[in-house]
Protein backbone atom coordinates (compact mmCIF):
# COMPACT_ATOMS: atom_id res chain seq x y z
CA UNK A 1 0.00 0.00 0.00
CA UNK A 2 1.50 3.41 -1.53
CA UNK A 3 1.34 6.25 1.54
CA UNK A 4 2.40 9.47 0.60
CA UNK A 5 5.17 10.87 2.93
CA UNK A 6 3.27 13.91 3.75
CA UNK A 7 0.64 12.20 5.06
CA UNK A 8 2.75 9.77 7.65
CA UNK A 9 4.02 13.34 8.96
CA UNK A 10 2.77 15.34 12.16
CA UNK A 11 0.13 17.59 12.39
CA UNK A 12 2.31 20.21 13.22
CA UNK A 13 4.56 19.30 9.77
CA UNK A 14 1.51 18.63 7.45
CA UNK A 15 0.59 22.10 8.76
CA UNK A 16 3.67 23.83 8.07
CA UNK A 17 4.05 21.81 4.40
CA UNK A 18 0.71 23.36 3.58
CA UNK A 19 1.44 26.98 5.09
CA UNK A 20 4.70 26.86 2.97
CA UNK A 21 2.47 26.16 -0.74
CA UNK A 22 0.04 29.34 0.40
CA UNK A 23 2.17 32.31 -1.24
CA UNK A 24 2.65 30.91 -4.65
CA UNK A 25 -1.12 29.90 -4.75
CA UNK A 26 -1.94 33.59 -3.68
CA UNK A 27 0.49 35.24 -5.71
CA UNK A 28 -0.94 32.55 -8.78
CA UNK A 29 -4.51 33.75 -8.24
CA UNK A 30 -3.55 37.66 -7.86
CA UNK A 31 -2.09 37.27 -11.02
CA UNK A 32 -4.21 35.18 -13.33
CA UNK A 33 -7.78 35.02 -11.63
CA UNK A 34 -9.87 38.07 -12.37
CA UNK A 35 -12.54 36.37 -9.63
CA UNK A 36 -9.58 36.46 -6.96
CA UNK A 37 -7.67 39.81 -7.73
CA UNK A 38 -11.33 41.67 -7.32
CA UNK A 39 -11.66 40.09 -3.91
CA UNK A 40 -8.24 40.91 -2.64
CA UNK A 41 -9.16 44.65 -4.01
CA UNK A 42 -12.38 44.99 -2.63
CA UNK A 43 -11.04 43.90 0.66
CA UNK A 44 -8.32 45.79 1.19
CA UNK A 45 -6.17 41.82 1.71
CA UNK A 46 -2.53 42.28 1.13
CA UNK A 47 -1.45 38.70 0.18
CA UNK A 48 1.92 39.17 1.48
CA UNK A 49 0.60 39.01 5.45
CA UNK A 50 -1.68 35.52 4.70
CA UNK A 51 1.41 33.55 5.78
CA UNK A 52 -0.31 30.91 8.47
CA UNK A 53 -3.68 28.43 7.79
CA UNK A 54 -5.15 30.66 10.16
CA UNK A 55 -4.66 33.45 7.97
CA UNK A 56 -6.94 32.65 5.61
CA UNK A 57 -9.87 33.68 8.01
CA UNK A 58 -9.04 37.15 7.13
CA UNK A 59 -10.14 35.91 3.16
CA UNK A 60 -13.83 35.63 2.16
CA UNK A 61 -15.05 32.44 1.42
CA UNK A 62 -16.41 31.34 -1.87
CA UNK A 63 -19.80 29.97 -2.61
CA UNK A 64 -21.25 28.42 -5.03
CA UNK A 65 -23.55 31.57 -6.33
CA UNK A 66 -20.26 33.01 -6.83
CA UNK A 67 -19.01 30.17 -9.54
CA UNK A 68 -22.48 30.01 -10.97
CA UNK A 69 -22.83 34.15 -11.69
CA UNK A 70 -18.93 34.59 -12.40
CA UNK A 71 -17.85 30.74 -13.64
CA UNK A 72 -15.59 32.60 -16.69
CA UNK A 73 -13.53 34.74 -14.26
CA UNK A 74 -12.72 31.80 -12.28
CA UNK A 75 -10.77 30.87 -15.35
CA UNK A 76 -6.56 31.23 -14.96
CA UNK A 77 -5.76 30.11 -18.20
CA UNK A 78 -6.08 31.20 -21.90
CA UNK A 79 -8.51 28.74 -23.72
CA UNK A 80 -5.94 27.30 -25.80
CA UNK A 81 -4.43 25.86 -22.39
CA UNK A 82 -7.47 23.91 -21.79
CA UNK A 83 -6.94 20.01 -22.48
CA UNK A 84 -10.87 19.06 -20.99
CA UNK A 85 -13.78 21.02 -20.40
CA UNK A 86 -15.94 19.27 -17.59
CA UNK A 87 -19.45 20.43 -15.94
CA UNK A 88 -20.89 19.35 -12.69
CA UNK A 89 -24.21 18.07 -12.18
CA UNK A 90 -25.87 20.70 -11.37
CA UNK A 91 -27.86 19.22 -8.53
CA UNK A 92 -27.44 22.04 -6.43
CA UNK A 93 -28.26 24.96 -9.43
CA UNK A 94 -27.05 25.84 -12.33
CA UNK A 95 -24.15 23.57 -13.80
CA UNK A 96 -20.91 24.93 -13.73
CA UNK A 97 -17.81 24.58 -16.29
CA UNK A 98 -14.02 23.48 -15.19
CA UNK A 99 -11.80 24.01 -17.28
CA UNK A 100 -8.99 21.29 -16.80
CA UNK A 101 -5.20 21.76 -18.43
CA UNK A 102 -2.73 18.92 -18.85
CA UNK A 103 -1.41 19.73 -15.37
CA UNK A 104 -4.73 19.21 -14.01
CA UNK A 105 -5.24 15.97 -15.73
CA UNK A 106 -2.16 14.85 -14.31
CA UNK A 107 -2.85 16.24 -10.96
CA UNK A 108 -6.34 14.46 -11.08
CA UNK A 109 -4.49 11.67 -11.72
CA UNK A 110 -2.20 11.28 -9.29
CA UNK A 111 -5.08 12.31 -6.68
CA UNK A 112 -6.52 9.22 -7.79
CA UNK A 113 -3.70 6.83 -7.84
CA UNK A 114 -3.35 7.75 -3.82
CA UNK A 115 -7.04 7.84 -3.27
CA UNK A 116 -7.14 3.88 -4.95
CA UNK A 117 -4.05 2.92 -3.03
CA UNK A 118 -5.93 4.41 0.15
CA UNK A 119 -8.49 1.69 -0.71
CA UNK A 120 -6.14 -1.47 -1.15
CA UNK A 121 -5.85 -1.19 -4.93
CA UNK A 122 -2.58 -2.89 -6.83
CA UNK A 123 -1.81 -3.50 -10.36
CA UNK A 124 -2.83 -6.98 -9.66
CA UNK A 125 -6.71 -5.34 -9.31
CA UNK A 126 -8.99 -5.38 -12.26
CA UNK A 127 -11.85 -2.73 -11.95
CA UNK A 128 -15.20 -2.50 -13.52
CA UNK A 129 -16.84 0.82 -14.19
CA UNK A 130 -20.10 1.28 -13.54
CA UNK A 131 -20.42 4.79 -13.84
CA UNK A 132 -20.12 7.62 -16.78
CA UNK A 133 -16.86 8.52 -18.61
CA UNK A 134 -18.97 10.85 -20.93
CA UNK A 135 -21.39 13.99 -20.64
CA UNK A 136 -18.69 15.87 -19.55
CA UNK A 137 -18.21 14.30 -16.03
CA UNK A 138 -15.26 13.99 -14.04
CA UNK A 139 -15.72 11.52 -12.41
CA UNK A 140 -15.51 8.76 -14.46
CA UNK A 141 -12.38 10.28 -16.15
CA UNK A 142 -11.12 10.65 -12.84
CA UNK A 143 -11.11 7.03 -11.92
CA UNK A 144 -10.24 5.90 -15.40
CA UNK A 145 -6.71 7.68 -15.18
CA UNK A 146 -5.97 6.97 -11.08
CA UNK A 147 -6.17 3.69 -12.24
CA UNK A 148 -4.18 3.47 -15.43
CA UNK A 149 -1.85 5.28 -13.26
CA UNK A 150 -1.54 2.88 -10.81
CA UNK A 151 -1.59 0.02 -12.95
CA UNK A 152 -4.52 -1.74 -12.06
CA UNK A 153 -7.07 -2.87 -15.15
CA UNK A 154 -10.11 -1.37 -16.34
CA UNK A 155 -13.17 -2.30 -17.79
CA UNK A 156 -15.36 0.73 -19.01
CA UNK A 157 -19.18 -0.33 -18.80
CA UNK A 158 -20.99 2.77 -17.23
CA UNK A 159 -23.95 2.31 -15.44
CA UNK A 160 -27.37 0.39 -15.88
CA UNK A 161 -26.64 -2.73 -18.17
CA UNK A 162 -27.22 -5.62 -15.77
CA UNK A 163 -26.68 -8.14 -18.36
CA UNK A 164 -23.55 -6.88 -19.98
CA UNK A 165 -22.18 -6.33 -16.07
CA UNK A 166 -22.55 -10.18 -15.03
CA UNK A 167 -21.29 -10.93 -18.69
CA UNK A 168 -18.26 -8.76 -18.35
CA UNK A 169 -17.80 -9.94 -14.87
CA UNK A 170 -18.07 -13.62 -16.68
CA UNK A 171 -15.81 -12.30 -19.19
CA UNK A 172 -12.81 -10.57 -17.41
CA UNK A 173 -13.04 -11.96 -13.80
CA UNK A 174 -12.52 -8.15 -12.43
CA UNK A 175 -12.09 -8.14 -8.45
CA UNK A 176 -13.63 -4.74 -8.22
CA UNK A 177 -16.48 -2.29 -9.13
CA UNK A 178 -16.93 1.30 -8.82
CA UNK A 179 -20.36 2.09 -8.45
CA UNK A 180 -23.30 4.46 -6.85
CA UNK A 181 -24.18 1.67 -4.36
CA UNK A 182 -27.94 1.76 -4.15
CA UNK A 183 -26.70 -0.02 -7.43
CA UNK A 184 -25.97 -2.82 -6.03
CA UNK A 185 -29.20 -4.12 -4.62
CA UNK A 186 -29.82 -3.96 -8.06
CA UNK A 187 -27.42 -6.01 -9.31
CA UNK A 188 -28.33 -8.64 -6.86
CA UNK A 189 -31.97 -8.58 -7.78
CA UNK A 190 -31.28 -8.99 -11.36
CA UNK A 191 -28.75 -12.18 -10.53
CA UNK A 192 -31.17 -13.92 -8.54
CA UNK A 193 -33.87 -13.67 -11.29
CA UNK A 194 -31.45 -14.95 -13.87
CA UNK A 195 -30.17 -17.45 -11.44
CA UNK A 196 -26.19 -15.82 -11.65
CA UNK A 197 -23.95 -17.17 -8.64
CA UNK A 198 -23.32 -13.57 -8.00
CA UNK A 199 -21.25 -14.42 -4.94
CA UNK A 200 -18.92 -16.72 -6.10
CA UNK A 201 -17.56 -14.23 -8.93
CA UNK A 202 -14.47 -12.70 -8.68
CA UNK A 203 -15.39 -9.44 -7.41
CA UNK A 204 -14.28 -9.00 -3.75
CA UNK A 205 -14.76 -5.08 -3.57
CA UNK A 206 -16.71 -2.29 -3.73
CA UNK A 207 -15.54 1.26 -4.13
CA UNK A 208 -18.76 3.47 -3.48
CA UNK A 209 -19.38 6.67 -4.95
CA UNK A 210 -22.05 9.32 -4.53
CA UNK A 211 -23.84 8.37 -1.27
CA UNK A 212 -23.26 7.30 2.36
CA UNK A 213 -22.54 4.01 3.61
CA UNK A 214 -21.66 4.18 6.56
CA UNK A 215 -23.31 6.03 9.79
CA UNK A 216 -21.25 8.93 11.51
CA UNK A 217 -20.03 6.46 13.83
CA UNK A 218 -18.69 4.60 10.88
CA UNK A 219 -21.05 1.32 10.95
CA UNK A 220 -22.57 0.82 7.91
CA UNK A 221 -25.66 2.36 7.46
CA UNK A 222 -28.84 0.46 6.23
CA UNK A 223 -27.86 0.55 2.57
CA UNK A 224 -24.31 -0.44 3.59
CA UNK A 225 -25.43 -3.22 5.81
CA UNK A 226 -28.48 -4.51 3.03
CA UNK A 227 -25.31 -4.65 0.47
CA UNK A 228 -23.06 -6.84 3.16
CA UNK A 229 -26.02 -8.94 3.94
CA UNK A 230 -26.35 -10.37 0.70
CA UNK A 231 -23.11 -10.10 -1.48
CA UNK A 232 -19.57 -10.25 1.16
CA UNK A 233 -18.08 -7.28 -0.44
CA UNK A 234 -15.41 -4.92 1.28
CA UNK A 235 -17.22 -1.81 1.02
CA UNK A 236 -14.41 1.50 0.51
CA UNK A 237 -16.30 4.91 0.87
CA UNK A 238 -14.76 8.03 -1.26
CA UNK A 239 -16.57 11.66 -1.27
CA UNK A 240 -14.92 13.81 -3.51
CA UNK A 241 -16.22 17.19 -5.81
CA UNK A 242 -15.50 18.25 -9.74
CA UNK A 243 -15.17 21.47 -7.78
CA UNK A 244 -12.30 20.36 -5.48
CA UNK A 245 -10.59 18.07 -8.00
CA UNK A 246 -9.86 15.74 -5.22
CA UNK A 247 -10.92 12.94 -2.98
CA UNK A 248 -11.07 11.84 0.24
CA UNK A 249 -11.14 7.49 0.34
CA UNK A 250 -11.52 5.26 3.00
CA UNK A 251 -8.48 2.87 4.16
CA UNK A 252 -8.75 -0.90 5.39
CA UNK A 253 -9.81 0.65 8.68
CA UNK A 254 -12.90 2.38 7.32
CA UNK A 255 -13.08 5.21 9.35
CA UNK A 256 -13.41 8.06 6.91
CA UNK A 257 -11.95 9.30 3.80
CA UNK A 258 -8.35 10.45 4.04
CA UNK A 259 -7.33 13.80 3.52
CA UNK A 260 -4.41 14.21 1.38
CA UNK A 261 -2.51 17.54 2.14
CA UNK A 262 -0.51 17.85 -1.02
CA UNK A 263 -3.97 18.44 -2.92
CA UNK A 264 -5.75 20.47 -0.43
CA UNK A 265 -6.31 22.32 2.29
CA UNK A 266 -9.50 21.58 3.96
CA UNK A 267 -11.68 23.59 7.04
CA UNK A 268 -15.03 22.76 8.31
CA UNK A 269 -17.07 26.36 8.96
CA UNK A 270 -20.24 26.65 11.05
CA UNK A 271 -23.11 28.86 9.30
CA UNK A 272 -21.06 32.32 10.34
CA UNK A 273 -17.86 30.54 8.50
CA UNK A 274 -15.68 30.14 12.42
CA UNK A 275 -14.00 26.86 12.70
CA UNK A 276 -15.91 23.89 14.06
CA UNK A 277 -13.80 21.29 16.47
CA UNK A 278 -14.09 17.67 16.14
CA UNK A 279 -17.08 16.03 17.14
CA UNK A 280 -19.13 19.31 15.34
CA UNK A 281 -20.44 19.11 12.10
CA UNK A 282 -18.91 21.90 10.11
CA UNK A 283 -19.41 22.91 5.91
CA UNK A 284 -15.98 21.05 4.21
CA UNK A 285 -14.56 24.08 2.93
CA UNK A 286 -11.75 23.47 0.46
CA UNK A 287 -8.88 25.47 -1.12
CA UNK A 288 -7.43 23.91 -3.61
CA UNK A 289 -3.38 23.31 -4.24
CA UNK A 290 -1.55 22.56 -7.80
CA UNK A 291 -4.51 23.44 -9.77
CA UNK A 292 -3.54 25.55 -13.32
CA UNK A 293 -7.01 25.86 -14.80
CA UNK A 294 -9.57 27.11 -11.93
CA UNK A 295 -8.22 26.89 -8.47
CA UNK A 296 -10.73 27.96 -5.73
CA UNK A 297 -9.76 29.54 -2.36
CA UNK A 298 -11.71 28.73 0.91
CA UNK A 299 -14.90 27.48 -1.31
CA UNK A 300 -17.60 25.81 0.42
CA UNK A 301 -19.24 23.01 -0.86
CA UNK A 302 -22.46 22.75 0.48
CA UNK A 303 -21.53 19.21 1.97
CA UNK A 304 -22.05 18.91 6.23
CA UNK A 305 -19.44 16.16 7.58
CA UNK A 306 -17.72 15.23 10.86
CA UNK A 307 -14.12 15.43 10.89
CA UNK A 308 -11.57 13.17 12.88
CA UNK A 309 -8.03 14.10 13.43
CA UNK A 310 -6.69 11.46 15.54
CA UNK A 311 -4.33 9.28 13.65
CA UNK A 312 -5.69 6.48 11.66
CA UNK A 313 -4.63 2.35 12.08
CA UNK A 314 -3.01 3.08 8.80
CA UNK A 315 -0.15 4.48 9.78
CA UNK A 316 -1.84 7.72 8.20
CA UNK A 317 -1.70 10.99 10.45
CA UNK A 318 -4.28 13.53 7.78
CA UNK A 319 -7.62 14.33 8.83
CA UNK A 320 -10.20 12.28 8.00
CA UNK A 321 -13.35 12.79 6.66
CA UNK A 322 -17.02 11.01 7.96
CA UNK A 323 -19.64 10.09 5.74
CA UNK A 324 -22.23 13.48 4.62
CA UNK A 325 -24.69 14.08 6.64
CA UNK A 326 -26.31 16.13 4.32
CA UNK A 327 -25.98 19.48 2.32
CA UNK A 328 -26.24 22.49 3.24
CA UNK A 329 -28.76 23.76 0.99
CA UNK A 330 -31.16 20.35 1.30
CA UNK A 331 -31.88 20.48 5.31
CA UNK A 332 -35.39 20.20 5.74
CA UNK A 333 -37.49 21.58 8.64
CA UNK A 334 -40.66 19.36 8.61
CA UNK A 335 -43.16 19.81 11.56
CA UNK A 336 -40.56 21.10 13.99
CA UNK A 337 -37.43 18.63 13.25
CA UNK A 338 -34.83 19.20 11.39
CA UNK A 339 -34.16 16.27 8.64
CA UNK A 340 -30.86 15.95 5.62
CA UNK A 341 -32.41 14.21 2.73
CA UNK A 342 -29.35 11.15 3.62
CA UNK A 343 -31.49 10.62 6.81
CA UNK A 344 -34.93 9.80 5.01
CA UNK A 345 -32.99 7.37 2.37
CA UNK A 346 -31.76 5.49 4.98
CA UNK A 347 -35.46 4.98 6.36
CA UNK A 348 -36.43 3.91 2.72
CA UNK A 349 -33.61 1.47 2.29
CA UNK A 350 -34.90 -0.67 5.53
CA UNK A 351 -38.03 -1.53 3.47
CA UNK A 352 -37.28 -4.74 1.37
CA UNK A 353 -41.03 -3.75 -0.74
CA UNK A 354 -39.28 -0.19 -1.79
CA UNK A 355 -36.96 -1.32 -4.91
CA UNK A 356 -36.34 2.20 -5.47
CA UNK A 357 -37.88 5.80 -4.42
CA UNK A 358 -37.97 9.74 -4.98
CA UNK A 359 -37.99 12.22 -2.28
CA UNK A 360 -39.47 15.65 -3.53
CA UNK A 361 -39.48 18.62 -1.24
CA UNK A 362 -41.98 21.29 -2.08
CA UNK A 363 -43.34 24.99 0.07
CA UNK A 364 -46.69 24.38 1.76
CA UNK A 365 -49.29 27.48 1.85
CA UNK A 366 -48.53 27.95 5.37
CA UNK A 367 -44.81 28.58 4.43
CA UNK A 368 -42.91 25.56 5.48
CA UNK A 369 -41.89 22.49 4.25
CA UNK A 370 -43.61 19.24 3.17
CA UNK A 371 -41.95 15.87 2.07
CA UNK A 372 -43.73 13.21 -0.54
CA UNK A 373 -42.03 10.09 -1.29
CA UNK A 374 -42.47 8.43 -4.35
CA UNK A 375 -42.22 4.65 -3.51
CA UNK A 376 -41.41 2.06 -6.05
CA UNK A 377 -43.14 -1.29 -5.35
CA UNK A 378 -44.56 -4.23 -6.99
CA UNK A 379 -46.87 -5.51 -4.46
CA UNK A 380 -48.42 -2.86 -2.93
CA UNK A 381 -49.82 -4.52 0.40
CA UNK A 382 -52.46 -2.37 2.05
CA UNK A 383 -50.44 -1.50 4.96
CA UNK A 384 -47.49 -0.87 3.69
CA UNK A 385 -47.93 2.66 3.81
CA UNK A 386 -48.42 2.16 7.90
CA UNK A 387 -45.55 0.30 7.91
CA UNK A 388 -43.78 2.98 5.94
CA UNK A 389 -44.61 5.39 8.43
CA UNK A 390 -44.34 3.87 11.39
CA UNK A 391 -40.68 3.18 10.50
CA UNK A 392 -40.24 7.07 9.76
CA UNK A 393 -41.67 8.00 13.36
CA UNK A 394 -39.54 5.20 14.96
CA UNK A 395 -36.29 6.45 13.39
CA UNK A 396 -37.35 10.16 13.01
CA UNK A 397 -40.31 10.89 14.94
CA UNK A 398 -42.20 12.75 11.70
CA UNK A 399 -43.44 10.88 8.70
CA UNK A 400 -43.80 12.34 5.18
CA UNK A 401 -46.48 11.80 2.45
CA UNK A 402 -46.31 8.36 0.67
CA UNK A 403 -47.53 7.54 -3.08
CA UNK A 404 -46.72 4.23 -4.61
CA UNK A 405 -45.68 4.11 -8.63
CA UNK A 406 -44.18 0.95 -10.55
CA UNK A 407 -40.62 0.58 -9.97
CA UNK A 408 -40.11 0.88 -14.03
CA UNK A 409 -41.88 4.58 -13.67
CA UNK A 410 -39.49 5.32 -10.73
CA UNK A 411 -36.59 4.47 -12.63
CA UNK A 412 -37.25 7.00 -15.80
CA UNK A 413 -38.17 9.74 -13.43
CA UNK A 414 -34.73 9.49 -11.84
CA UNK A 415 -32.31 8.73 -14.89
CA UNK A 416 -34.56 11.43 -17.15
CA UNK A 417 -32.49 13.54 -20.10
CA UNK A 418 -29.25 13.16 -19.62
CA UNK A 419 -28.50 13.23 -16.24
CA UNK A 420 -25.03 11.72 -15.59
CA UNK A 421 -26.62 9.84 -11.91
CA UNK A 422 -29.96 8.88 -11.06
CA UNK A 423 -31.88 11.90 -8.95
CA UNK A 424 -34.04 10.43 -6.14
CA UNK A 425 -33.88 14.22 -4.23
CA UNK A 426 -36.01 17.03 -5.94
CA UNK A 427 -36.08 20.20 -4.50
CA UNK A 428 -39.20 22.44 -5.32
CA UNK A 429 -38.77 24.52 -2.68
CA UNK A 430 -36.87 27.83 -4.84
CA UNK A 431 -39.84 27.19 -7.24
CA UNK A 432 -42.41 28.14 -5.02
Amino acid sequence: MFIPEIEKKTIREIKEYQESRLPELLSYLVEKSVFYSELFANNDINIAEIKTLDDLTNIPVTTKDDLQKRNNDFLCVQKNKVADFITTSGTMGAPVTFAMTDKDLERLAYNEYISFSCADTTEDDIFQLLVTMDKRFMAGLAYFLGLRKLGAGIIRIGPGLQALQFESIERFSPTGIIIVPSFIPRLIEYAVQNGIDYKNTSIKKAVCIGEPIRNTDFSLNTLGKRITEKWDLKLYSTYASTEMGTAFTECSEGKGGHHHPEMIIVEFLDENNRAVTDGEPGEVTITTLGVEGMPLLRFKTGDICYHYSEPCACGRNTIRLGPVIGRKQQMIKFKGTTLYPPAIYDVLNEIDAIENYIVEVSTNDLGTDEILVKAGCKDKNPKLEKTIKDHFRAKLRVAPEVVFLDPKNILSMQMHGNVRKPIIFIDHRNSN
